[in-house]
């Protein structure tokens, strides 16, 4: 199983760039770094390239809309070669509230619109001329202009992941991309999302070998239950947020997620209750097993046996958000996670 983290870039920038290089040192694989509502990716992207030197360095995700496929296909193409060949590109299609209240993009036909960037952007990437006439996307635009290829050398490999939750977006993901950037994932219900994954990677020809499956989930390791039970308690918050207050009031990816993963009982009524202000409330339904579902919080025992759930169900590379307040914090308990992953490898102990 590989190693991966996600940063964020929008405050203690250079606390990011010291946990980066250090999270480099102990051996982890990959960095994606995040695009919300904060800073864009491309450009801390760059920055980082510039201070490692072999971890791999992703999008986690450029948000259509945000920008024009070939603007995409440009930034992807300079920092593959900034890095040296290091650069994977994760898209997404984000959310209504982002796109459209804070970008004042459409957020509509996010389906079509991924397909038809990601076919742009390859052929961008090939070196041939960019024409493309499609029901979203139309390059170009009108018959006053000529089809342009780009001045940059071709790079066709550059690796492209989808973050998805939707089934549709799900069965695209596995038609077309090279990997799986998925959250909310619960390995006892990861069906509600390989089923259509994999109805897709059958659609193409492909199977599950052919697609890197990329999770995230909060890691926090304590030596002993009270803490761990201290610490769930401070993450329902966060969680109620998420199934109650992301997106609109009419899509939240989120909180569809987790109704498909066996909670559909609870989190209606924890939207409801979000959106009509009662945040307590929201709060006190979600259960401690809510969080440990989508997390690797608990003892290295709970932790290690967590990681080899996710590995047997078929997760290829964990992405570990480490805990903690401080820089120190944060680094010991992705030391320690790192560790535990390593330790997956590892042959089982036998009795004589």
């Amino acid at each position: 199983m590989r190693t991966a983290t996600t940063v964020e870039f929008s405050r203690d920038t250079q606390q990011v760039v010291a946990f980066v290089r250090e999270a480099e040192t102990m051996g982890l694989d990959l960095c994606w770094v995040a695009e919300a509502w904060g800073s864009d990716a491309p450009s801390a992207l760059g920055y980082l390239a510039a201070r490692t030197e072999r971890i791999l360095l992703g999008s986690g995700i450029i948000q259509l809309g945000t920008r024009s496929p070939v603007a995409i296909a440009q930034a992807a193409l300079t920092l593959a070669d900034l890095s040296g060949g290091r650069f994977l590109l994760g898209l997404g299609a984000s959310g209504p509230q982002v796109m459209e209240g804070l970008h004042g993009v459409p957020f509509a036909r996010a389906l079509t619109r991924m397909r038809e960037t990601i076919t742009v952007i390859r052929r961008a990437w090939s070196g041939e001329k960019i024409s493309f006439q499609g029901d979203a996307i139309r390059i170009p635009l009108d018959g006053n202009s000529k089809p342009m290829r780009l001045s940059m050398p071709a790079n066709p490999d550059i690796p492209i992941y989808i973050a998805s939750m939707s089934p549709r977006m799900l069965e695209l993901t596995g038609q077309l991309a090279d990997g799986w950037l998925g959250t909310s994932f619960v390995p006892e219900g990861s069906d509600a999302y390989f089923d259509h994954l994999d109805a897709g990677l059958k659609s193409a020809g492909r199977t599950r070998a052919d697609i890197d499956v990329c999770q995230g989930a909060e890691v926090a390791i304590f030596d002993d239950e009270e803490a761990v039970t201290r610490h769930i308690a401070g993450r329902k918050l966060e969680l109620a947020f998420s199934i109650g207050g992301m997106g609109t009031a009419s899509t939240n990816f989120y909180n569809a997620a987790y109704a498909r993963q066996g909670w559909a009982d609870v989190t209606e009524e924890i939207r409801e209750r979000w959106q009509s202000g009662d945040r307590e409330g929201a709060t006190a339904l979600v259960t401690d097993d809510m969080v440990l579902a989508t997390t690797l919080i608990g003892t290295a025992d709970m932790v290690k046996r967590r990681l080899r759930t996710w590995s047997d169900v078929g997760v290829d590379t964990v992405r570990l958000y480490p805990a903690g307040d401080t820089l120190d914090a944060k680094l010991a308990n992705l030391a320690q996670a790192l560790d535990l992953v390593a330790g997956l490898d590892e042959p089982a102990a036998t009795g004589d």
